[in-house]
């Protein structure tokens, strides 16, 4: 990637669909080159169609559950020869089923991704904003992060450690000229719930579920007024969060169960 003299550089992980890929148009869109990174061949389709907004992308195929894979993603960004104004961590994954059932190897990927990677980069992007004093970071939670997930017991809470993280982080480097903003999704239309298996669920079969490109409009437009959480999506689904977070968590453990449970779009 050329050195630009005016256009901001930002990082997108998962960027190859769903949120993350909506997140980079944003980011296209409003004048940012891109560093975009996920492992599946939608990467390609996805740059060719950031590159055709006018931004200038750097692609990096890499499966963020690999140790080797985040080092060589951040070496990638520190090897673009600009500074990293903005960073959305968005990469993520979730399996929907009983714990006693699903593959543990699922189970731990969902750790090594959504957790263990997200803070692996999260030190490399940080020290180097910190160290500048300046910088945008944007975590993708999710509304599960408000409350225990019954059939999506591990995806649930690692969404809570991402919470936990970016909240803790924001109050952190409140002094430092970097912004933490955590992004809180409720179920929106993506390849999520083919992947996780949830389709049979009451959650996965729905038809109301939120337009990516919203979710990723008012997330961007968190980041850049630095937000602490944002509850995007229909009002719906913004309300829903924000009834999650005051809820006692086991009055909203049994209210998520009839959506979660294997076999309940049939019921």
């Amino acid at each position: 990637m050329s050195q630009s003299a005016v256009r901001p550089l930002a990082l997108v992980t998962g960027a190859s669909s769903g949120i993350g890929r909506e997140l980079a148009k944003q980011f296209a869109e409003n004048g940012f080159d891109l560093v975009v990174a996920a492992e599946d061949v939608e990467l390609d389709d996805a740059v060719e169609e950031l590159r055709g907004m006018g931004a200038a992308v750097a692609p990096v195929s890499v499966d963020l559950t690999r140790l080797d894979d985040v080092e060589r993603l951040a070496a990638a960004v520190r090897g673009a020869g600009r500074p990293l104004d903005a960073a959305a961590l968005n990469a993520g994954v979730g399996a929907g089923g009983r714990f006693t059932d699903n593959d543990l190897d699922a189970e731990l990927a969902i750790v090594d991704l959504n957790c263990r990677s997200t803070v692996h980069l999260a030190k490399s992007v940080v020290q180097d904003m910190v160290a500048r004093g300046e910088g945008r970071i944007l975590f993708t939670s999710s509304v599960a992060s408000q409350a225990p997930e019954p059939f999506q017991a591990v995806y649930g809470a690692s969404k809570a450690f991402v919470q936990s993280f970016a909240l803790a982080l924001r109050e952190e480097l409140k002094d430092t000229g970097v912004t933490v903003t955590s992004l809180l999704p409720g179920p929106t239309e993506t390849e999520f719930f083919d992947r996780a298996d949830l389709t049979d669920t009451k959650l996965g079969a729905s038809d109301t579920k939120d337009d990516p490109a919203q979710v990723a409009r008012q997330g961007f437009q968190g980041l850049i007024k630095g937000e602490a959480s944002v509850f995007a999506g229909s009002l719906a689904s913004k309300a829903m969060g924000r009834l999650s977070s005051v809820t006692p968590d086991s009055v909203a453990t049994r209210a998520k169960r009839p959506m979660t449970e294997p076999g309940s779009a049939q019921g």
